[in-house]
């Protein structure tokens, strides 16, 4: 019989916990959850708002297995994370294992070493059921909006569609900012700059640079203050010098960890979070998922003696910070490193790196304040009011910045960094170079990154950090936000120079409006949000969704019975879900009209299809059945204009003749095609299909029966239905309708055609059956 059985969730922290115990402990894991709602059904009571769990069937197996060492072991240790949904596994193990909790030990740490296992085997607890009940209550929250809502999605929008309570609200807030951007009327200005020379006292001269304390609005003033200029003399008029210090940002939590990785990683959220897991279950950094900046006294001292030891003592500086955020978990520590005398690991390329950035925040988090010396000169204009104001600044003692400086979403360069303003007196004369005025124009506002989500999720309180990547990823793939780059728009600039006594003039033209991985809403979550924040308001509320987070804080702290939080949302949830079903309407969600054909006097609709976005011209109603075009990747239901949608029905065009059939140019569900004799040929991106000549749609073709005619390796005489094929990856049987791999020691006389017609009938009755599909959910 087995003393002891420690159940953690996953075998990389199995495998780091058994390190630890010794020959009297068994680590096993149970591989998450354990139990958990039915995938298909709402598996909630009606009236208790009861959920019914169930083991799936691929958690058989594992269940037996901790059953049987459950029951052969003395004592049982359930040891998984310490958060609502740590704490739920636990529970589950007790309920599926039939454990008494009372005689059940739960043991919680922060991070994997020895020292916190032994600590905690030390001090167990039992099971906190008002974690278990904040963490159900989420779960059958979420499952009420989800299973109520969609069908009614699939009724009015389309097909398919999901609604989710943080998914739906992520969507809303990058649905308005694209209005926002849509709406925004972008203004231009013009920014003044001079580059002045200074005489120094051994003759030699410096450079200095400025710019005007005033914008101007219309370009006629900017020439005209440049004219100005040119007679005036510039005097330096003040100088003031002003010590400032700069504090490091506090120790990673799990929003700004994400934050972070995604700007000097590139990390996804999901990638962040998945390789953070890895590290916290290899014992290298502490538990990842943590709303607290706190640090232990045990890794305060240890960032201490690092520092010291790498930088000297003049580095050092240990702080404490506190959690300010509006309903902080359980985790009781920032995430950082277990070891602060390992600023590098071994281990794949991105455990690597996420590993030194929480080193290096955590190092930097007890380090000095950077010492700085910024220094401005105001230069006076003989017979103007403006002034021109130049700007210096010198890093005096760097402290933290020699291990970390901070990222911010809209990071815009500090031109005064570093730079050094030479000696200057007040009522020196300063001769002018050059001074330029150039146009530019106001921004507007700017698209989410994933980390910029996270961070406003973060600040209107929506979700916590474990749901924030789980809802990045789900409305991706579903289809409601895309990560994409947006073109720019050529946008010509103006730029006048006064050099000696001439103002010269220049148009220079620039890429405005680029945007590089950015979320997008699609023309589906439009439709989505737009049909939710109308018939589901209080769902699509931010102050609701953050309330609600809220009334799982006060479930956690055991102030507020769960089952009741849930009948309270449901007598008003219910109702509405059911009005909203049974609504009737003239136009589908989405359906936008345009205008009127002017070829056929009918009406020219934008809406969802069932495979997307289409256009229509006509109605069900007309005697003509409507006309339908699929939407380009580039054209949205928001914005497209009628004349846009109408050069959608100039397809399908004919283009000429080849081979004594037709040429046609299509569009389809796929994309733009060109048909030829009942084939299909794929129009590449590269190509208009409204402009494609005929010229190219026939190489387009020859090219594409080049190919074909390469994948037919050899045919055989005895039956025509056998044929060796060269596909994708490698050659392969085509018999009867079905594909045969080919093994690959065969593979070089399959490429030549030397397999023999009973060679390959052989491959053919040998190959195993086809394992069925499984169903799609």
């Amino acid at each position: 019989m087995q003393d002891n059985l420690v159940i953690v969730e996953s075998p990389a922290k199995a495998k780091t916990i058994e390190k630890f115990l010794g020959k009297d402990f068994k680590v096993m894991s149970s591989y998450g959850h354990i139990r958990d709602l039915k995938k298909k059904e709402l598996s909630i009571d009606e009236k208790t708002l009861q959920p019914t769990y169930e083991i799936p069937e691929e958690k058989t197996k594992v269940v037996a297995d901790l059953k049987k060492s459950a029951k052969a072991a003395k004592t049982v240790w359930l040891a998984s994370d310490e958060d609502r949904e740590g704490e739920a596994i636990s529970w589950h193990l007790c309920e599926v294992l039939g454990l008494d909790e009372e005689k059940t030990s739960r043991i919680v740490f922060h991070e994997i070493t020895k020292p916190a296992i032994m600590e905690a085997i030390q001090n167990p607890r039992h099971l906190d059921m008002n974690l278990v009940n904040a963490q159900q209550a989420r779960r059958v929250l979420d499952r009420l909006v989800g299973f109520k809502v969609s069908p009614v999605l699939w009724r009015k929008v389309k097909p398919a569609l999901s609604a989710g309570r943080v998914q739906s609200v992520a969507v809303r807030l990058i649905v308005d900012r694209e209005r926002e951007i849509q709406a925004f009327k972008s203004e231009p200005y013009y920014r003044v700059n001079a580059l002045f020379l200074l005489t120094n006292a051994d003759g030699s001269q410096s450079e200095v640079k400025a710019e005007l304390d005033h914008r101007f609005a219309k370009h006629d003033e900017a020439v005209a203050f440049l004219n100005q200029c040119k007679d005036a003399s510039f005097t330096v008029d003040n100088i003031t010098k002003k010590p400032l210090k700069r504090s490091p940002a506090p120790p990673f939590t799990t929003s700004t960890l994400q934050q972070e990785a995604a700007r000097k990683l590139g990390f996804t959220v999901s990638q962040t979070m998945m390789v953070a897991q890895r590290l916290y279950e290899s014992g290298r950094i502490t538990y990842m998922r943590t709303d607290s900046v706190n640090l232990s006294s045990l890794a305060i001292n240890a960032c201490k003696e690092e520092i010291s030891k790498l930088y000297g003592d003049d580095y050092s500086k240990p702080r404490n910070y506190h959690t300010h955020s509006k309903g902080a978990q359980e985790a009781h520590e920032a995430i950082r490193p277990t070891f602060m005398n390992e600023a590098t690991i071994t281990g794949t390329a991105q455990e690597r790196r996420l590993y030194e950035l929480i080193w290096k925040r955590t190092a930097a988090s007890q380090m000095a304040d950077a010492q700085v010396e910024k220094t401005t000169v105001t230069i006076n204009i003989s017979g103007a009011e403006e002034q021109f104001v130049a700007n210096g600044e010198v890093v005096r003692f760097d402290g933290f910045l020699k291990v970390y400086h901070e990222s911010t979403d809209e990071e815009a360069t500090n031109n005064d960094e570093g730079n050094l303003l030479p000696a200057m007196k007040a009522g020196q004369r300063l001769l002018r170079a050059d001074i330029t005025s150039t146009e530019r124009f106001s921004m507007g506002p700017v698209r989410y990154t994933e980390a910029s989500l996270v961070h406003k999720l973060e600040e209107l309180g929506i979700g916590r950090p474990s749901t924030y990547a789980p809802t990045i990823s789900t409305i991706q793939q579903r289809e409601y936000v895309q990560k994409g780059d947006k073109k720019g728009v050529e946008r010509a600039y103006a730029i006048d120079t006064l050099k000696g006594s001439a103002v010269t003039s220049k148009t220079k033209h620039e890429m405005a409006g680029s945007e590089k991985g950015k979320l997008l809403p699609t023309d589906i979550g439009f439709v989505v949000n737009d049909f939710l924040l109308q018939n589901f308001p209080d769902i699509m509320d931010y102050n609701f969704t953050a309330k609600v987070e809220e009334q799982f804080d006060r479930i956690a702290e055991g102030k507020e019975e769960w089952t009741k939080m849930m009948i309270n949302f449901d007598k008003k949830f219910e109702p509405n879900v059911e009005k909203v079903m049974n609504a009737r309407s003239e136009h589908k969600a989405g359906e936008r009209q345009l205008g009127i054909d002017p070829k056929t006097n009918k009406p020219v609709f934008v809406k969802i299809g069932r495979f997307g976005p289409v256009a229509q011209i006509g109605t069900a109603e007309d005697k003509e059945k409507p006309l339908f075009a699929q939407l380009p990747k580039d054209k949205s239901i928001e914005t497209i204009t009628l004349d846009e949608a109408l050069e959608l029905f100039k397809l399908p065009r004919e283009v000429g003749n080849f081979e004594g059939s037709p040429v046609v140019i299509g569009a389809g569900r796929f994309g733009p095609y060109i048909m030829h004799d009942k084939k299909y040929v794929s129009l590449p991106r590269t190509e208009d299909p409204l402009t494609v000549t005929l010229e190219t749609a026939v190489a387009l073709i020859e090219q594409k029966r080049k190919a074909d005619q390469e994948k037919h390796i050899k045919q055989f005489d005895e039956d025509p239905k056998l044929e060796l094929m060269k596909g994708r990856y490698g050659p392969y049987i085509a018999y009867d309708g079905k594909n045969y791999h080919i093994d690959k020691k065969l593979q070089d006389q399959a490429l030549s055609g030397a397999l023999s017609y009973e060679e390959c009938m052989e491959i053919v009755r040998t190959a195993p059956e086809p394992k069925a599909r499984r169903a799609k959910r």
